[in-house]
């Protein structure tokens, strides 16, 4: 896929359909062999790490979304590079369990495949994630 207006459109899509917690809506967006990671110390927090494979993919944004609520989301740059593309974003979310909302930055590395994406790596602040989600 070269089309940048379909890989913005894709993105786009996939980030609507988490902002509301549809899994299955979100799901469409990634091909078979997928990955996703939440880059951090899994020692320090332990969301973080990799996945790959379309279950297990599905399974690790579940739980997020089980967890945290995306309340809003201002996408402050969105880069396409070819089958790249990074996007910087400024979110609020709530950690649904202790009902505590706070809002941080994050930025998505995506590599696009066949019209799917292929490879999602977040890298967001897993020290402010820990703080919230510690007992």
């Amino acid at each position: 896929m070269t089309d940048r207006e379909a890989i913005h459109r894709l993105i786009t899509e996939a980030y609507a359909a988490r902002n509301k917690g549809d899994i299955d809506e979100l799901m469409k967006a990634f091909g078979p062999g997928a990955s996703f990671e939440l880059v951090g110390d899994k020692e320090a927090l332990h969301l973080t790490g990799a996945v790959e494979g379309h279950a297990n993919v599905r399974q690790a944004l579940s739980d997020f979304i089980t967890a945290f609520q995306f309340v809003d989301r201002k996408v402050t740059s969105f880069l396409i590079d070819g089958d790249r593309v990074a996007v910087h974003s400024t979110i609020t979310v709530r950690f649904i369990p202790k009902d505590i909302t706070v809002t941080t930055e994050v930025v998505d590395l995506f590599r696009i495949e066949n019209g799917k994406i292929a490879e999602l790596v977040e890298f967001g602040d897993t020290a402010l994630l820990r703080q919230i989600t510690s007992p």
